[in-house]
């Protein structure tokens, strides 16, 4: 099968020998201001392309016939020609005028359709977040970025769209997170490694809110986050990025940790991209040291990032290349607070005698080829990620992912757009915590995906079709060559899913969208087989484990809006998502098969003690509906620039599962959601001058698990007895008085010296709020740094 996937890949390449091209020459100018414009996108029959150099011309070799050519650049209209080309016309040169687009909808994203398409005519919701945003807000990782975002909560390393998740203890993750268009979750955890992502090197995040599955997967079954990573554009350019600065006190005395002197923070990003003729090369790198706002809460890392692509001179439309990115740190893991005499006083306080130390490796190395011919578009790719966790008490472990997918997208004359694929992942962990020494979950799929569009209309549909298995079940193999006693498990582990969409342009800025999706996840090996604990938390196994399916459909308009000097769009959302099987971590005593005989009460106290903590179990059925609205644009207040962002999220999250005696109350919703959420951000120039502010508001965790709040019960015979201790002391006592709402402002001051110079002073909890989102995770009291950005 590889040998006869592999023939045809060369075969297609080989087809474009025989054929010649004719070259063409153009250069690309504002339509008020005739100047030249850098950086403009020439686009050749929606696949391959160049980009208009320092004097804005632009140079491509066409084949003979019609062509379609589009010019696209941001905050301009974009220009499609169709034009015919010949013997003769290389001695041409196209004028083309571009003009300036008086709305923002016409920003570019892929993620929606594995293709490239105006936000304004996806039929999901997006959101985008650009690197100006990261900078501007010295954003230290990816977590603190996503928190910003409107309809996300980050609790811990957990992220959640729209309430879709809750508190998971370190395993599974409902958000795919992706870096150009490839997974990467750890092989055995499912989870992403934030810390392990590099900032300095964006184009822009893309995050879809809504069952994703159709199109990638597992894991999309609440939305995605895909990082696209830029390339070098026709000048070298060197970025730096250093900051500095120090976590203040906080208002209560009795939470200092450190005497005499403040912790501290500071770090630095690089990166460099430059053409070499037709190899396009950029490095990036790294480095974070933190003293940790709370006792045993430090961490250090330092990341390394390339990315390469040569443009193959000999075979029009070749390209191919290598990424690689790692990443090593060192973190004292701060999971929950002390235990003292003055609880709630020591929640910057360490449990005594926790003196916890972990070190990270992850490296991701990502081999891919991509082939343009005409309309047709081949991409081949691939990523070997591994992730090696050491830990001072010797739990330790490594999670190996291999994926590789094929893709061949299909552009038509009449607004067909047609993408499908196939793919195969395996990941795989070698550590005694699972239960035996190595485990490994493969899977597989089929996907297709068709978009048409009109002068009004979008439309979207799609399917796929995946396989998964662990190691301990299915032979898949096996199966396949004939061993029919495994045929019926073979195919329950099959999963199809469908999506589809559509959006309408009502009026010129106006556009109403509704889509459903299908969604599902596998469970992971950590969510299925970990046996461990840290502290008093204990993580139990589950290898009775399902997979959770789900379905989400949403009705969205996004409205433009250009008043005077303002302009921007509104979008709004109203959805429905729905879960079978969820998977939630459930705290309870979980006894082993056999039991051990024991006569001493203490004894018999402390064995059940060792059995009680958190599993993953299916809860059956779900329910999460709401509403999602975000503004966003730009302005002027006498004359001066404005940028601004607000959004607000709605979500009603419900266990369908719970019992009837609860039913309407607030002891229905899902554990560690809050119902309310709003967030924004605004920033105004004064000539040299910026000042911002951010601002988060978090309505109050109506549940979380009453083992977080109460005395733990153990069950001795048929009586139950109390046990005298608490996971988390005090916990009741604070949750009343630190449980929302919360108010978090953030404000920022920045000075331009002109020639990608800029130097700024950052506040994070300006009014210095006491403040949780998970239990025992208490945010960090003020603090300020300087930050000093050049690009050359």
């Amino acid at each position: 099968m590889k040998k006869f996937l592999l023939s045809i890949f060369v075969f297609s390449v080989m087809t474009i020998f025989s054929q010649k091209t004719i070259p063409i020459k153009g250069t690309v100018i504002d339509s008020e201001t005739k100047e030249t414009m850098v950086g403009v996108n020439v686009i050749l029959n929606d696949t391959a392309g160049t980009t208009t150099d320092v004097f804005g011309n632009f140079s491509l070799d066409i084949y003979s016939g019609k062509q379609k050519l589009e010019f696209r650049f941001v905050g301009y209209v974009s220009d499609v020609r169709y034009v015919q080309i010949s013997k003769g016309v290389e001695n041409k040169k196209f004028i083309i005028e571009l003009v300036s687009d008086e709305k923002m909808l016409s920003e570019v994203v892929i993620s929606a359709g594995r293709h490239e398409q105006n936000m304004s005519e996806v039929t999901v919701s997006m959101s985008l977040i650009k690197p100006a945003f990261l900078e501007n807000t010295n954003t230290r990782d990816l977590e603190s970025a996503l928190e910003k975002t409107p309809g996300i909560t980050m609790m811990e390393d957990q992220i959640s769209i729209r309430g879709g998740s809750g508190f998971s203890y370190g395993a599974g993750s409902r958000v795919l997170l992706m870096v150009n268009d490839l997974p990467i979750l750890a092989g055995a955890s499912g989870q992403p490694k934030w810390w392990a992502t590099p900032l300095e090197n964006i184009e822009q995040i893309e995050i879809i809110k809504g069952a994703s599955s159709a199109l990638f997967g597992s894991s999309a079954l609440n939305g995605v986050v895909n990082i696209r990573t830029a390339w070098p554009g026709a000048i070298p350019q060197t970025k730096f990025n250093i900051y500095s600065g120090l976590y203040g006190n906080p208002d209560r005395k009795e939470l200092i940790w450190k005497k005499g002197s403040q912790p501290t923070f500071s770090g630095m990003q690089f990166s460099h991209s430059q053409r070499f003729g037709n190899f396009d090369l950029v490095l990036g790198i790294n480095g974070h040291t933190d003293d940790g706002y709370r006792m045993n809460d430090s961490r250090q890392r330092v990341g390394f990032n390339l990315n390469s692509r040569y443009r193959s001179k000999k075979f029009e439309g070749l390209n191919y290349g290598v990424n690689f990115n790692t990443a090593y740190r060192i973190n004292e893991p701060f999971l929950i607070w002390g235990n003292s005499d003055t609880i709630p006083d020591s929640v910057y306080f360490s449990p005594k005698g926790f003196d916890q130390v972990n070190q990270n490796l992850a490296i991701n190395v990502d081999p891919y080829v991509t082939f343009f011919k005409g309309s047709n578009r081949h991409s081949l790719r691939t990523r070997y990620y591994f992730v090696d966790n050491k830990t001072r008490a010797g739990i330790n472990n490594n999670e190996t992912l291999i994926f590789g997918e094929y893709q061949y997208q299909k552009v038509f004359e009449k607004g067909l757009t047609w993408s499908s694929g196939l793919n195969f992942s395996q990941g795989s962990t070698v550590s005694e915590i699972y239960g035996k020494e190595k485990r490994s979950l493969i899977s597989g799929s089929l996907f297709t995906q068709a978009d048409y569009k009109t002068k009004r209309w979008t439309f979207s549909l799609g399917g796929r079709l995946e396989l998964y298995n662990f190691d301990d079940e299915i032979d898949v193999l096996d199966t396949l060559v004939g061993d029919t006693k495994n045929l019926f498990g073979f195919f329950e582990n099959i999963k199809p899913v469908f999506r589809s969409g559509v959006n309408y342009k009502l009026f010129e800025y106006t556009h109403i969208r509704a889509s459903y999706g299908q969604g599902y996840r596998y469970p992971s090996i950590a969510e299925k087989y970990i046996l461990a604990s840290e502290g008093s938390v204990n993580v139990f196994p589950n290898n009775t484990l399902l997979p959770e399916t789900g379905w989400s459909s949403e009705i969205g308009v996004m409205q433009g809006f250009k008043i005077s000097d303002w302009k921007g769009y509104v979008d709004v959302a109203g959805f429905w998502t729905e879960y079978d099987n969820m998977i939630e971590f459930v705290f309870g005593t979980y006894l082993p098969d056999s039991l051990p005989v024991l006569t001493s009460p203490d004894d018999i106290r402390n064995f059940i003690l060792t059995r009680t903590g958190f599993q993953a179990q299916n809860i059956t059925k779900a329910r999460i509906y709401g509403i999602d609205a975000t503004i966003s644009g730009t302005g002027k207040i006498f004359k001066f620039p404005v940028t601004f962002m607000a959004g607000y999220t709605y979500t009603n999250p419900l266990n369908l599962a719970a019992p009837d005696s609860i039913k309407g109350t607030d002891a229905e919703i899902l554990n560690y959601r809050s119902k309310h959420i709003a967030k924004g951000d605004v920033e105004v120039g004064f000539r040299k001058i910026s000042v911002g502010f951010s601002y988060m508001y978090f309505s109050k965790i109506v549940n979380i698990d009453e083992a977080f709040e109460e005395e733990l019960m153990i069950p001795i015979g048929t009586a139950i007895i109390p046990s005298g201790t608490y996971i988390l002391p005090g916990m009741q006592e604070y949750r009343k008085n630190h449980n929302g709402p919360e108010h978090v402002v953030d404000a920022r001051v920045s000075m331009n010296f002109g020639s990608g110079s800029r130097l700024s002073v950052i506040v994070k909890n300006m009014f210095n709020k006491e403040y949780m989102i998970r239990p025992g995770d208490v945010q960090a009291p003020r603090n300020i740094s300087l930050q000093y950005s050049l690009k050359l």
